[in-house]
Parts: structure tokens; sequence; C-alpha cells
């Protein structure tokens, strides 16, 4: 185990279901295995089900509802993807507001797959280059962003740095784009 993130607490936002398991666990693993903690946070505390796809997964236990924490309780945020997570998100005004915060403070930020859905309703992605799901893509550009189509973009041109990446098959150099971000 390396110690990148030692003393580091990162918020891993997710809605109770939806979230896409692989975007939430390898992230998570990455966090762990660089010496970080990691949290996760959902809309109210308890059973979070996960998703391979379509199909119901694994549960997590979300430790900490969205309402209770700010981004001042962490060193980063984590947004996983899965098409009904970042959608339910999108439309709870405290998950929005606590995205937003990572932002003006100043605080990374990684997010894969549909998980922009979340930032374009903060409205902290316009002049931010970002990649994502192909299907968002229209979404991000009409929210100002530069959309790429890249295995993992890295954007400091904003107020933090911004890690994006498109799919799971990302995984890999998004976790270690997030965790060079997260010990920066």
């Amino acid at each position: 185990m390396s110690n990148e993130l030692t003393s580091k607490r990162i918020a891993f936002l997710v809605a109770p279901e939806g979230t896409e398991q692989v975007e939430l666990t390898e992230p998570w693993s990455a966090v762990q295995e660089a010496g970080g903690t990691a949290e996760l946070v959902s809309t109210e505390v308890g059973k979070v089900q996960a998703f391979n796809h379509l199909t119901p997964a694994d549960t997590f236990e979300a430790g900490k509802s969205v309402d209770s924490v700010s981004a001042a309780d962490y060193d980063g945020l984590v947004l996983p993807g899965g098409v009904a997570n970042p959608d339910f998100l999108r439309t709870n005004p405290a998950a929005v507001d606590f995205a937003r915060g990572f932002f003006t403070a100043g605080k990374p930020v990684a997010v894969i797959c549909h998980g922009p859905w979340t930032l374009i309703e903060a409205d902290v992605v316009r002049g931010r280059r970002m990649t994502s799901w192909p299907s968002v893509r229209t979404d991000l550009r009409n929210a100002g962003a530069d959309w790429v189509d890249e295995q993992v973009v890295v954007c400091t041109g904003g107020p933090n740095t911004l890690v994006s990446s498109r799919k799971p098959d990302d995984l890999p150099a998004f976790c270690a784009e997030l965790i060079k971000a997260l010990s920066g």
C-alpha cells in the first residue's frame, strides 16, 4: 500500500440506487490502496443498490447523508456513473450543492460515465475540458464544456482539478489520474 493519500478523506457521492458498481468499487479501492479514507455519501443514510449496467449487483452502506456534510469535510470528491445515479442526484438540491462546493473550495473532483450530469446541474463545467459517456456529450457542450473523446482528461483550467473518463474500460487510467489529483 502506498501512502500518497494518508490523512485524506474522499467523498463518493451516489444515489440510493443506479450507481455503476465498478465505477464505485475500483476508484474506492484505489483511494484505499493509496492510504486514503473513502466515505460513501448519498441522499440518505442506508443501503445503496449498485448495478452492473441494468442488472442489480451488490449493496453498500452510505454512512453519511448529503445534507449532513459539506465539501469542507473532505479533500476530494468522486462521482461514479451509471445512468440512473447521476440523473437522480441532479434533481436533489443538496447533492448538487455538495458537488458545487468542491469547485468553490478548489478541491479535486473526479467523474466518470454519466456522472457529469450532476456537475452540469451545478453549473461548474463551463469552460472545462472534459470527457464522458458519448450520450452526455451534447449536454456537456450545451453547458459550455469542451467535450473530447479521450480515455481520461485532467483539466486544471478552472478553480480545481477535474478528472473525467468515459466508461468502465477507462478505469485504470481514471484511477491513476484520480490518485495524482487527490495527492496534488
